[in-house]
């Protein structure tokens, strides 16, 4: 299979060399890798090109932006700018993958055996692991049926048929609710973990507070679903005030008249998707 991976980045001159060692040690080689460097102030463009200037497989454009780093466009806009430099008919798998990341270098491999496996697998992951104590343990929030957007990969017919990544808060969730929505299959390789330097949302912004609760209303999931998330949410980050940021953020959303991201059929489908794993959670 022929792999595309863009790689955003801002300020990553601490990480990305381990990141591109490590894709560049993989047991099967990916075809092209394009860095996005959005408007970094640090060292990481610099670094980006010294690899470049050493591997034809890997391309370097500067993508210019805010500083300010709000979830779910900043990352987004930067890796529709790489992925506007690529023929993506001309690969089978498109990756974003993070600059914080170390792979194992069969990672890849492993990855496409599983799209191998159904032509109907959409999207194949496998899971984050952050250091703790010395230790490599499984990132907090990791869930068998989530792909974090470190590192997301997807079958390309799959990719066009979702019709890409939005950019907007929640995008890691609306590009799997609407690959299953189409048919597609979305998988998690359990045992294949990848170390996250820098753990999720180290580096979001206090001003983002209620910015999940305005992806859920993107998502259309209601007040009650969105209740029971934040709910969630709040009980596994010991972070009591999430219940009521994140129900904020859905009145202000409700309030604005934002456009939600998805169709209302689409919606309904998100909707009774996370109902019914709710259900079953409880034993129904």
């Amino acid at each position: 299979m022929k792999i595309a991976v863009i790689i955003p980045t801002f300020n990553e001159e601490r990480f990305i060399t381990k990141t591109l060692d490590s894709l560049l040690s993989q047991t099967i080689e990916i075809s092209q890798i394009v860095i996005v460097n959005d408007n970094s102030t640090d060292g990481t463009l610099q670094i980006a090109e010294s690899y470049q200037i050493k591997h034809e497989s890997i391309q370097v454009f500067t993508h210019q932006s805010s500083a300010q780093n709000i979830p779910g466009s900043k990352v987004i806009n930067a890796f529709n700018y790489g992925l506007s430099h690529i023929n993506i008919s001309e690969f089978d798998i498109i990756c974003k993958f993070d600059a914080d990341l170390i792979f194992p270098d069969n990672y890849i491999e492993l990855m496409i055996s599983r799209f191998s496996k159904s032509v109907k697998t959409g999207m194949v992951a496998g899971h984050c692991s952050i250091e703790k104590k010395g230790r490599w343990e499984l990132e907090k929030g990791t869930n068998p049926d989530h792909i974090r957007g470190a590192l997301k990969a997807y079958q390309s017919e799959c990719f066009q048929e979702i019709g890409g990544l939005k950019s907007s808060i929640g995008w890691d969730t609306i590009d799997e609710m609407l690959a299953r929505y189409h048919g597609w299959e979305v998988v998690t390789i359990p045992d294949l973990h990848v170390k996250h330097l820098k753990p999720t949302g180290a580096s979001y912004n206090s001003k983002a507070k209620y910015l999940q609760g305005e992806a859920f209303f993107k998502m259309r999931y209601g007040w009650w679903l969105t209740f029971i998330t934040a709910a969630k949410t709040a009980w596994n980050k010991k972070q009591i005030q999430l219940i009521p940021d994140y129900l904020k953020g859905y009145k202000l959303a409700q309030k604005k008249n934002l456009k939600p991201q998805v169709t209302v059929n689409q919606g309904s489908f998100i909707r009774s998707y996370r109902w019914n794993g709710i259900k079953s959670k409880l034993g129904f």
